[in-house]
């Protein structure tokens, strides 16, 4: 092999890594059964979620996220760190589940509603039933105008 080969092969091999650390060492705050994204606490379980959706009657906001995911990034600082936003996410049940994740229930949530890329967030009902959905980002105004949309449908009138 040339010496020009050898290198070239070496920065490639370090530019991958780079990459591939970078991708996995963002932090990301959580323990046993919180997930934290913009000060705001999401459940990581999503049928304890649904239960106290159920108890609480409430819609279950499920957020698909990756902590490589820029956009998931911006909602961190530009909308759930809005005290508006965290005062009208206090209505729902809130559960955030990583597509990183390979368990079962978390493959079994991206195959039920249909999520291949993040962010995304799935209103449901307690029993499941998709309410509305924010697919991508959404600057602070339209996720407040999502929310109040499934308010609405999971309360069945059209004012608050």
């Amino acid at each position: 092999m040339t010496p020009r080969k050898a290198s070239t092969l070496a920065f490639l091999t370090l530019v991958l890594g780079i990459g591939y650390l970078s991708m996995h060492a963002a932090p990301v705050m959580s323990d046993d059964d919180y997930s934290y994204h913009g000060d705001t606490e999401w459940r990581t379980d999503v049928s304890e979620a649904k239960q106290v959706a159920a108890e609480q009657d409430r819609p279950v906001v499920v957020y698909f996220w990756t902590t490589w995911c820029t956009y998931c990034e911006d909602y961190n600082r530009k909308v759930y760190s809005d005290p508006t936003v965290q005062s009208r996410l206090d209505d729902f049940v809130l559960v955030a589940v990583n597509l990183d994740d390979d368990g079962t229930e978390a493959s079994r949530l991206k195959q039920q509603y249909n999520v291949n890329y993040p962010p995304q967030h799935v209103i449901i009902t307690p029993d499941g039933e998709e309410l509305t959905r924010i697919s991508g980002y959404a600057p602070k105004q339209d996720f407040l105008s999502y929310l109040d949309s499934a308010d609405r449908q999971y309360n069945g009138s059209e004012s608050r």
